[in-house]
């Protein structure tokens, strides 16, 4: 872990906090203006406790630091736009005046401000920012930690899980093969069923040939039955009669 020491020294750890914006409020509420974005020399030293120009000297001996993170000076037409811009948003917060710079002025995002933060040694709020960074970092170093264990607990308990794969595989291919065998007998099965009922559609077809067999013997034996019907009962009379002569 990096000590406060090694974050005054070290342009590169510096590099690797530069994230951690949020730690500014965290200490100590930073008063922007109102575009949201900038605050200026005098802000940055009020945030700090400490004169403008201790905040002077810290971008003079860290100047392209300071700039690679967030550090602008303004001069002449970007100066009056900018002024012009602050007037307008000023007005809208109901606020009487803007404060606007002569010739020049120098802006600092929070980017910038954490940065002088880990560059500032004679101030005591700097110091506690760079408190709560090496303390995140800490923090976040044994979650890293905690994570890196639950992986490695998480892959042994995946060793055991291929162990068993390993025994389970062939069991799957017997189950594999046993529902390719029943595949097939259910094919079988389908195919005999289709060929049973295009046998019952012969065999219906021919029931109903057979009804129409029927149906026309019945009308036949109907008409033989009127055909015939008086000559057999006058037969049966002349009979009848012959007997009695006798």
């Amino acid at each position: 872990m990096p000590t406060e020491v090694a974050l005054l020294e070290s342009r590169a750890l510096r590099g690797e906090q530069m994230g951690r914006v949020d730690i500014l409020d965290k200490v100590k509420s930073l008063v922007m203006l109102p575009d949201g974005i900038h605050v200026r020399t005098e802000d940055v030293a009020r945030y700090f406790e400490v004169s403008t120009e201790a905040v002077k000297k810290v971008t003079q001996r860290h100047r392209a630091e300071v700039v690679e993170n967030g550090l602008t000076l303004l001069r002449g037409a970007e100066l009056q736009l900018f002024h012009g811009d602050m007037l307008s948003l000023w007005g809208r917060e109901g606020r009487e005046s803007y404060p606007q710079a002569a010739t020049q002025l120098t802006l600092y995002t929070r980017r910038t401000v954490l940065n002088i933060a880990m560059l500032l040694r004679d101030s005591d709020i700097a110091r506690c920012v760079r408190t709560y960074l090496l303390d995140a970092e800490e923090s976040l170093r044994e979650q890293y930690a905690s994570l890196d264990q639950r992986v490695t607990r998480i892959e042994s308990c995946l060793s055991g899980v291929g162990s068993a794969l390993q025994e389970l595989g062939p069991v799957l291919v017997r189950m594999s093969e046993r529902f390719d065998s029943l595949d097939r007998k259910v094919e079988m099965t389908h195919q005999v069923v289709g060929a049973m009922s295009l046998r019952l559609t012969d065999v219906q077809q021919d029931v109903v040939r057979l009804d129409g067999r029927l149906d026309c013997f019945a009308r036949q034996l109907r008409d033989l039955r009127r055909r015939t019907g008086p000559r057999g009962q006058n037969a049966q009379n002349g009979q009848s009669g012959r007997h009695g002569q006798r």
